[in-house]
């Protein structure tokens, strides 16, 4: 699977290109992200693992096994500096409701687990490149042949110049400043 988007959310308004390469084997799923027009590659040189790397520039991959409205499911970010978010949500309300639970199961050692992950900056032509590999296990299954899943891709911008305030791009609008929003993840079908 490949798409791109090049949309704001929730304004709609033009933001720099993000294209999502999607391949799989019957043990992992492949990602290959590719920010465009990137001017800043902005990120906390001090963040590690599953720390709050999405409050500066990151690729987003939410992941869903099964074709309904998920209340649980994978979020996997990667920020410039190869650094990467990995836990499950839990968002019984679907939509990150006020009042409602809202919480997240951490993947402790991914890199232990089978998780791998490459990035490449390339500041001559404003793009960064993060291809990742993130086991099948973590779903419960092999070969998703056949299958649809539900999933939704995102990137933030931001620079030192805008930060905390960041650009929020998406594949499938959620129609709120806010990623976890599950009614809108997008339908993707293995073949």
């Amino acid at each position: 699977m490949f798409t791109k988007f090049t949309t704001q959310i929730p304004s709609g308004k033009a933001c720099p290109t993000t294209k999502v390469d999607l391949c799989y084997t019957s043990k992992e799923l492949n990602l290959v992200f590719t920010a465009e027009g990137e001017t800043n590659f902005y990120f906390n040189q001090t963040q590690g693992t599953n720390g709050d790397i999405w409050a500066y520039e990151v690729m987003e991959a939410f992941i869903y096994k099964g074709s309904d409205d998920p209340q649980t499911y994978f979020e996997y970010e990667v920020s410039p500096n190869n650094i990467t978010y990995n836990a499950f949500v839990y968002n019984p309300s679907r939509v990150r409701a006020a009042g409602s639970p809202f919480d997240h199961a951490y993947i402790s050692d991914p890199f232990g687990d089978g998780f791998k992950v490459n990035t490449k900056l390339n500041k001559a032509k404003g793009t960064w490149t993060s291809s990742s590999t993130i086991p099948l296990a973590l779903f419960n299954g092999e070969d998703p042949r056949g299958s649809v899943w539900r999933m939704n891709f995102f990137r933030t911008i931001t620079g030192p110049d805008t930060y905390p305030d960041q650009q929020l791009c998406g594949w499938k609008n959620t129609g709120a400043a806010n990623f976890h929003i599950t009614p809108a993840f997008g339908k993707v079908l293995f073949i």
